[in-house]
């Protein structure tokens, strides 16, 4: 962790995607016998369609900043889809045959793939995000953060514990939440950033956003 909150110990790389999907995988292979059907925490979500929402995402991102000369207006024109009424919109699903280990392959692959596009994106290339048209470095956080709230929300549902390494959350605030609480636990300030916990004199945020633009 940095010497103090607000101090944050570098930019997020693609290094830093990749340690949050392998630390991610890691947690939730201890679940794969479990009911994947239960609810992610407080979304209306189950385990199985966060995790799935989470793959989505990772791959997306990748896909967002990986071309040449990327859209800066809109997104990638996937064709996106609900699996039920209430889901969520997807660009693909997983195979449910392949149960939850299957899944989880699904997951650190989409993680790979974003890792590997971060790593050789040029850091002057701009890509559209609906939160602001952000750069490589902004949308490794994006996926950093994806991964660490909504593997909170699957563990919740599946009764793992899931405590991220405090650095990593510490570069994500930085990058994305420039205006995050300054307390010592940086993982306590993610999740209330992102309107899962309340802190000290902070309620629980109802509406929550970050901010991808490059300082």
């Amino acid at each position: 962790m940095s010497d103090s909150p607000g101090t944050p110990t570098g930019p997020v790389t693609a290094a830093d995607v990749e340690q949050a999907v392998r630390l991610a995988v890691g947690t939730l292979r201890e679940a794969v016998t479990a009911d994947w059907s239960v609810p992610a925490g407080p979304l209306e979500w189950d385990c199985w369609e966060t995790t799935e929402h989470l793959a989505d995402d990772l791959f997306c991102y990748a896909a967002q900043v990986g071309p040449e000369n990327p859209p800066v207006d809109t997104h990638i024109p996937f064709q996106w889809a609900q699996a039920r009424p209430g889901g969520p919109g997807n660009a693909f699903f997983a195979d449910r045959a392949a149960g939850p280990a299957g899944l989880l392959v699904l997951l650190e692959a989409s993680g790979a793939i974003l890792t590997a596009v971060v790593r050789a994106a040029p850091p002057d290339r701009r890509a559209f995000h609906v939160f602001g048209v952000s750069d490589p470095e902004g949308f490794a956080a994006m996926g950093v953060v994806e991964t660490l709230v909504h593997v909170h929300d699957i563990a919740e549902g599946l009764g793992l514990d899931w405590t991220p390494p405090a650095d990593l959350c510490d570069r994500a605030l930085a990058r994305l939440f420039p205006d995050a609480p300054e307390v010592p636990d940086r993982w306590a300030a993610l999740l209330w950033c992102t309107g899962r916990t309340e802190l000290p004199g902070l309620p629980l945020r109802k509406e929550w956003r970050w901010d991808g633009v490059p300082r």
